[in-house]
């Protein structure tokens, strides 16, 4: 049987190539055929989920409250001292320093991720900013919302730390930050579905354990990570209460 596995599209494209490296390490460990399929946008791996064609995800905290509790996902595991977090920047130039700067009608470019909207959207609140009295631009990656703000196309950007963190030094450049969340306790996570259950035991042990070698560490090291921590299937309960809350 192969199984397939996916990865949340805000991952950033620097590190493709690491989940594939890491894909070729996991189908050694667990002798099975894994096969890794991409989805450019949230909406068509949502698709791909709803068809029950995903074993494996690598899943934002969002989407991981649809596979747990409607497609029965069950937590293997999450990066270790990674959590996700959101950053609003804006071009270099720009006259907002601080997020009470803000008036409404203020012009915001930002991708589908949804944890990071959220986040963001809530950080926009002591403007007294909404979904309301704000003009908002979906594209397709944070590079190209950086492109929007330095094009002069919007006044904020909405990004995940990680993908803000990982643009190019001449971009980084030209774009500034004016606030970061701070949670902590909102992750991505590693959740396999039923026909993945068999292997939970074994995917528990082998993650967690994959610093401790030079090859294990390489595979790491490509996807960006320090390592994996088991996450048990309470704090992924605790961690989609808390997306709930903020939703509401």
């Amino acid at each position: 049987m192969r199984y397939v596995m996916t990865i949340s599209p805000d991952f950033p494209p620097a590190q493709i190539a690491g989940w594939y490296i890491f894909n070729t390490w996991l189908q050694r460990q667990l002798g099975v055929q894994i096969h890794v399929e991409l989805y450019p946008n949230f909406a068509s791996q949502r698709l791909a989920i709803q068809n029950d064609s995903i074993d494996l995800i690598y899943a934002n905290p969002f989407d991981a409250a649809m596979l747990v509790r409607e497609k029965g996902f069950k937590a293997i595991a999450t990066p270790l001292h990674k959590s996700d977090e959101a950053v609003i920047a804006v071009a270099i130039d720009s006259p907002v320093h601080h997020i009470e700067d803000l008036q409404p009608g203020t012009r915001i470019a930002t991708t589908d991720d949804p944890d990071v909207n959220l986040i963001s959207m809530i950080m926009l609140e002591p403007a007294d900013l909404s979904a309301q009295n704000v003009l908002t631009q979906t594209v397709d990656s944070y590079v190209l919302v950086a492109k929007q703000l330095l094009q002069g196309k919007a006044d904020v950007g909405f990004f995940l730390r990680d993908a803000f963190e990982t643009l190019s030094g001449m971009i980084q450049r030209q774009l500034r930050e004016v606030i970061r969340s701070e949670i902590h306790v909102i992750r991505h996570v590693l959740l396999a579905s039923p026909r993945m259950l068999a292997m939970q035991a074994d995917l528990q042990r082998l993650l967690p354990e994959m610093g401790n070698d030079v090859k294990g560490s390489s595979v790491l090291q490509s996807l960006g990570l320090v390592g994996w921590e088991v996450q048990e299937q309470e704090d992924t309960e605790f961690m989609i209460d808390l997306m709930d809350t903020l939703v509401s």
